[in-house]
């Protein structure tokens, strides 16, 4: 079974990943991913995560049922399909050390993503709906969220380049994600990923996640995103470069 130190990063990991769900477009949840990763083997961290995900995905689905934009949902959704297969193939032929040094990059770049645009280096112009933007964006989403749960830089750049109110840009990542880590399930059974340990750190790790995702659908209407991502940040920052460093040296 996993020991106290692996319990010491999950507990507050969980928690964290579901505020991100609840209330703030679910993009840094994927921190969870990149934490479980250095003390447990990419794979693992991931069929941990994703079943604690889905359970984020069915409570945060009430708190915004049908506040979300239907083409870009759609399209999105679809766009992902042709990702998580890619992902899958690439996952079945390549050594660990390739997904540890992934996660990390994935977690820098997501850091290096939002102080760029905060920074005002990298603008997104309303405009219209655009489908084949959104099926690429799809693609991205499905890949990254497949190699890391990190799908949400490519579905934001895509929503964020229309004129979008929060809670409906909120809502839809919702459901996009949803509709992600449900179709990732049977590659992740396919490639084994799954195992009764995890399941049971799955199980014992729930009602954090309901905890999490109840804590940040309040937040949502109540304190500024920034406060928020300012952790984020710091999180993603630390243990990306962490794994960065122990894929590189392996």
């Amino acid at each position: 079974m996993f020991d106290p130190v692996f319990y010491a990063l999950a507990v507050p990991a969980v928690v964290f990943a579901g505020v991100s769900k609840g209330g703030f477009g679910s993009g840094a949840a994927f921190a969870a991913t990149p934490i479980l990763a250095l003390v447990v083997e990419p794979a693992m961290a991931l069929a941990l995560m994703l079943p604690l995900l889905m359970l984020m995905d069915v409570a945060a689905l009430r708190a915004y049922w049908r506040g979300w934009h239907g083409p870009s949902a759609r399209v999105l959704i679809l766009g992902s399909v042709p990702g998580i297969v890619l992902a899958g193939l690439l996952y079945d032929h390549a050594p660990p050390d390739l997904f540890r040094f992934m996660i990390g990059a994935l977690a820098v770049g997501f850091v290096a993503f939002q102080l760029a645009q905060k920074a005002g280096w990298l603008r997104f112009a309303a405009g219209d709906f655009s489908a084949r933007k959104g099926y690429l964006a799809g693609v991205a989403a499905g890949f990254t969220s497949f190699i890391s749960h990190a799908g949400g830089p490519p579905v934001a750049v895509f929503l964020l380049s229309q004129p979008i109110r929060k809670t409906v840009y909120q809502a839809t990542t919702v459901i996009v994600f949803w509709a992600i880590n449900l179709l990732k399930l049977l590659p992740f059974l396919w490639l084994g990923f799954f195992t009764a340990e995890t399941a049971t750190a799955s199980l014992m790790l729930a009602p954090l996640a309901f905890l999490g995702v109840w804590i940040g659908v309040r937040l949502h209407h109540m304190i500024p995103e920034t406060y928020f991502f300012a952790l984020t940040y710091v999180l993603l920052t630390v243990t990306g470069t962490r794994l960065i460093w122990v894929s590189l040296a392996g």
